[in-house]
């Protein structure tokens, strides 16, 4: 046990973990000047030199920080997760009075989805007690293939992500997964005519869900999804609502309305671009469980 640990067991507080000692390591560049050498990041975080020494290695692995000659700074491992959280953040709030107005319609439970890889993450779920029966929460996970809201994204993104998808896998889920790569692709190739994914119980017997691209002309960045047990006999009448909904959140965060608020941006800082910042860091390690 090391003298930091014992001194925390006398005192009566748990020795901390590897996680924590990283989080107090990094946290020693906050409000500070772009470069800190080793003893500066001991002096801060208050975590033995030796043990500052190796976690410091390791974010530089990590390319979380970087390392010219005695000094370390942010890396660009951690700049592009602080961009990332920022976005995700922003979304969210730009979406959220348009959740509630899709969940109050349609008395379904609504989901806000991103894809990571070959999976959806739910950043917002929006439903009553009633809904528990759908296996999602915020933070949570599931495989794109097998959702509405991945294939939404996936039919209308880039060619790298689908084959992505495929090598990873169309494991079955259900009796009514799709679980070919001819069959997977024409339900993208579908949802690119209709403007929307359907999901006929394939991640879940008796889930259904419907979902509509977050997009513009371009890619798409997420997707808003109804679903529930009762949704298939109303598949066709809720698409419309869904489709709505998603206009109206990209129309939030980046239609003619926002048009005052980039011209406001302080000089340096990109149109269009969230500035990453150690405090977006911090923010997306508290606001997301599923890092």
């Amino acid at each position: 046990m090391t003298t930091h640990a014992v001194e925390a067991v006398e005192a009566g507080m748990p020795p901390l973990s590897l996680l924590e000692k990283a989080a107090k390591v990094l946290s020693a560049f906050e409000s500070a000047g772009p470069r800190l050498t080793l003893t500066e990041v001991v002096q801060r975080s208050g975590i033995r030199r030796s043990s500052a020494h190796r976690i410091l290695d390791q974010l530089v692995q990590l390319r979380w920080l970087e390392r010219e000659g005695r000094d370390y700074r942010l890396g660009m491992g951690m700049l592009e997760l602080g961009a990332m959280a920022s976005h995700h953040n922003r979304l969210r709030r730009a979406a959220l009075p348009h959740l509630h107005a899709l969940h109050e319609s349609t008395g379904h439970l609504v989901h806000l989805t991103v894809l990571d890889g070959s999976e959806v993450v739910y950043l917002e779920r929006i439903g009553g007690s009633d809904d528990s029966v759908v296996p999602s929460r915020m933070g949570g996970r599931q495989p794109a293939y097998c959702t509405a809201s991945g294939k939404a994204i996936l039919a209308f993104g880039d060619s790298g992500p689908i084959e992505q998808v495929i090598r990873d896998g169309l494991r079955p889920r259900t009796p009514r997964t799709l679980t070919r790569p001819e069959s997977f692709r024409r339900e993208l190739a579908m949802t690119r005519e209709r403007g929307v994914a359907f999901d006929h119980e394939e991640g879940y017997r008796g889930v259904f869900c419907v979902a509509a691209p977050l997009r513009g002309a371009g890619r798409a960045v997420a997707a808003v999804s109804v679903s529930g047990h009762g949704v298939h006999r109303e598949m066709e009448r809720l698409a419309p609502a869904v489709r709505g909904c998603a206009r109206s959140v990209w129309q939030a965060m980046f239609g003619p309305g926002r048009q005052s608020e980039r011209r406001a941006r302080p000089e340096g800082s990109a149109a269009g671009i969230p500035q990453p910042s150690m405090d977006n860091m911090m923010a997306w390690l508290r606001f997301s469980d599923w890092m």
